[in-house]
């Protein structure tokens, strides 16, 4: 085939490969599209996807934001969901996995996937929308009262209500109202949760409005620094006074260490020396109730509530508490390697948003001045002189901590080894094309003749091994020689083989006694003439001793 016609089916063949696609070729199928789902509770949000045939998925991720780079940040790398995500794969099935939700992961939630092919790439939109109930008491009626314990969106399952009466339990019921009436004079507070949740209440409501003894923490939420103090406080209201107090942490599972008498912190153990109640004696009826904690440490973090009595009722507790979080430093680099010329993130992570005005200051190990402020150091278009150990330093208001090192490597740019191969196996072809080329055209220029038998004088094949068979050379006249110089630097080495002739009159080697069988070779010197200096009527005369004075030929004589 020429070589014409083979770039012809070339191209019929690159244009019968290519095909159209639609928006049909690609998709995304949640399962749900809206999840209402309990604070500290696991979820899995599944969904399904489709590609054209041919394609090959590469990458799979879910997400809920960009970053500063307009980027979509995979929820296995956001900081903010740092050890509590999974993905599970199955075929063309993709689950996310949540554990220990908290409020701040309401989000829309949306599944992207990425091919091998050029702009392969989809996302499913929109995606799956998670949201927390947000427990609430609502007062309805005149002067008898209803109670409804409502969320802002509907909770899957069937599930089970408990109703507070001044902070104790009262009765469980399906029914999110309240079973008995409950008049407009009374001065009771009031609340619901969830069973299963006892530790996510809905806040306090009073019939009476501010009649009613009812606690307002400060802060729902805290996140603060290991090794740092902290001040958890909250505010009482109420008909009646105060007249003894104490703050207390209830069990991880929910249930309080002693719902009749809680443990005071200044008396558990596991605190001593490290909680005080500042200014408790001179307090006056307005002032907050102050728990300060110092040193903290990881396993402080859980829920803190206040517990009062007056003189009309024993151990108000009150509901929902604050929540503690101590967090450890952490420094992440995206991406994890990193090549000259590439942007590069360093993130300082923390377990939650630390609480307060903070600062982050970023610093390459010994490396006096700072490098940068802020919770996200971004290094654009990296060299290797940017390697080295990085660290965060953070400061609140109680204090300042500095995160383990993190050893940035910057790795020098290297050849895709898919193009050195296709260069090297280029380079290879182009050279055999030219070798083969050039020992064409010298064949064709210089054809080897005809091979011939050796026999011996009675008629018998010669059974002593010879070499390649020349047994005619067609030579040039000595001045048409000369005049073509150019052919005359080539050397080719061959093998000699003499027939043994009768009518040979001269020989070209006297006779030889009877001797072991040797073998020798030799190299010949074969000067090809072009096809303009060689003869057409006749054929130069060989001049044997010439051509053949260096060639000797052991024979056998036979007996």
């Amino acid at each position: 085939m020429s070589l014409r016609s083979t770039g012809s089916v070339l191209v019929v063949f690159l244009w019968s490969s290519t095909v159209v696609l639609g928006q049909d070729d690609w998709g995304v199928t949640y399962y749900t599209q809206s999840i209402c789902v309990l604070k500290g509770s696991t979820v899995e949000l599944s969904c399904t996807y489709k590609y054209p045939s041919g394609y090959k998925v590469t990458s799979t991720f879910w997400f809920t934001r960009n970053d500063v780079y307009g980027n979509y940040v995979n929820l296995s790398y956001d900081p903010d969901y740092t050890g509590r995500v999974k993905y599970h794969e199955n075929k063309n099935n993709h689950t996310l996995i949540i554990t220990d939700l908290r409020e701040s992961d309401s989000a829309e939630y949306k599944f992207r996937f990425i091919t091998d092919h050029s702009g392969g790439r989809y996302s499913g939109n929109p995606g799956v929308t998670l949201s927390f109930p947000g427990l609430k008491v609502v007062v309805t009626g005149g002067d008898i009262k209803t109670l409804t314990c409502k969320t802002k969106c509907p909770l899957t399952g069937n599930p089970t209500y408990i109703w507070y009466k001044n902070g104790q339990q009262i009765y469980e019921s399906s029914s999110p109202q309240y079973k008995d009436p409950v008049y407009s004079n009374y001065r009771d507070s009031y609340s619901c949760s969830v069973k299963g949740h006892e530790d996510l209440h809905s806040p306090t409501v009073c019939v009476q409005d501010q009649y009613c003894s009812r606690v307002t923490y400060n802060q729902r939420r805290i996140c603060v620094l290991k090794g740092s103090s902290v001040d958890i406080s909250c505010t009482y209201v109420g008909y009646y006074s105060v007249t003894s107090s104490l703050w207390f942490r209830p069990k991880q599972s929910g249930t309080w260490r002693d719902k009749i008498n809680p443990v005071d912190l200044t008396k558990d153990p596991g605190y001593a020396g490290r909680v005080e109640y500042p200014d408790q004696e001179s307090r006056t009826y307005r002032d907050p109730f102050i728990l300060r904690i110092t040193d903290l440490r990881e396993e402080d973090s859980a829920e803190y509530r206040f517990t009062f009595k007056t003189s009309f009722f024993e151990w108000g507790h009150s509901f929902p508490g604050t929540t503690l979080t101590v967090t450890d430093l952490q420094v992440k680099m995206t991406p994890d390697r990193v090549t000259e010329g590439q942007n590069v993130t360093l993130t300082c992570i923390t377990s939650c948003p630390l609480t307060g005005n903070t600062t982050y200051i970023w610093y390459k190990k010994n490396v006096t001045s700072p490098k940068a402020s802020g919770r996200r150091y971004s290094i654009t278009d990296i060299t290797s002189e940017d390697s080295g150990e990085y660290y965060c330093e953070v400061w609140n208001g109680r204090g300042s901590m500095n995160s383990s090192t993190l050893m940035v490597t910057v790795a020098g740019k290297q050849t895709s080894v898919l193009t050195a191969s296709a260069g090297i196996t280029v380079v290879v072809l182009v050279l055999i094309l030219c070798l083969s080329g050039f020992i064409w055209f010298k064949m064709r220029g210089c054809k080897s003749p005809s091979d011939t038998t050796d026999k011996t004088d009675d008629g018998q094949t010669e059974s002593t091994p010879v070499y390649d068979n020349i047994s005619d050379m067609v030579m040039t006249s000595t001045a048409a020689q000369t005049a073509d110089t150019d052919n005359q630097d080539v050397l080719h080495y061959a093998s000699v083989h003499y027939s043994s002739s009768k009518e040979q009159e001269v020989p070209l080697y006297p006779p030889i006694e009877k001797q072991e069988e040797e073998v020798q070779y030799v190299a010949v010197k074969i000067n090809c003439p072009s096809a303009a200096t060689q003869p057409t009527t006749q054929t130069a005369e060989v001049d044997p001793s010439r051509i053949y004075s260096s060639v000797y030929k052991p024979r056998i004589n036979k007996k």
